[in-house]
């Protein structure tokens, strides 16, 4: 089955889904030299208004800029840096609504979706916890928490080596933050940003039974 990745960065959520099954095509409207699938270097809200090219994958999973909600929003803002507040995430479940396909739509806790399924690292063996929720028509499992076993987790936001004003702390380095995410091929500005493969390998495996059903 066929996936689109829309916002797709450099391919977190891409792997993920690719490693459950699906063949994979992404869209940013920037260049990644590192997304390992193909990219159609296009503004996805162009792209989520074609609603003939949509047709032709069986899901359309999109993760939206939405740094209005995030909590890194107010971890900027603690750390004296600027915080952004756009806000595609409305716009975006809005098109996807119109058009009526399968989706699956990720952002951050606080963010306003309907019935939304919760991805914690901990639950995955990863050393982040970097809370996620997926919202889609079709119904999708919660990963559930692990803390406990867990631990203190490791940040991967800002910059290596950041002080987190509660008393935790980011990655040390890059290696660092890859290990803890369960990726090795993007740089820190994409890591930063990206969403664990584990995640939506969990929730392709149920995406694809879901529509094969």
């Amino acid at each position: 089955m066929r996936l689109l990745d829309l916002f797709c960065g450099a391919g977190g959520c891409s792997v993920g889904y690719a490693r459950a099954g699906f063949t994979v095509q992404g869209v940013d409207i920037l260049p990644h030299p590192d997304y390992p699938f193909f990219l159609h270097e296009a503004d996805a809200m162009d792209v989520l208004r074609d609603w003939e090219f949509l047709s032709t994958f069986d899901v359309i999973h999109a993760s939206p800029p939405c740094q209005a909600f995030t909590r890194a929003a107010h971890l900027r803002d603690a750390q004296g840096h600027t915080a952004d507040t756009l806000d595609l995430l409305t716009p975006t479940l809005q098109l996807l609504r119109a058009w009526g396909g399968n989706y699956v739509i990720e952002n951050v806790p606080g963010a306003p979706m309907a019935n939304p399924a919760m991805m914690c690292g901990s639950a995955f063996g990863l050393d982040v916890r970097r809370h996620r929720y997926f919202d889609s028509p079709l119904l999708l499992m919660n990963s559930g928490c692990n803390h406990a076993q867990q631990g203190r987790p490791i940040g991967v936001y800002h910059r290596p080596g950041d002080d987190i004003p509660d008393g935790g702390r980011t990655a040390r380095d890059l290696a660092e933050g890859q290990r803890a995410m369960g990726i090795d091929w993007m740089n820190w500005e994409d890591l930063k940003e990206a969403i664990p493969p584990a995640y939506t390998e969990f929730i392709g495996e149920q995406l694809l039974a879901a529509v094969a059903a």
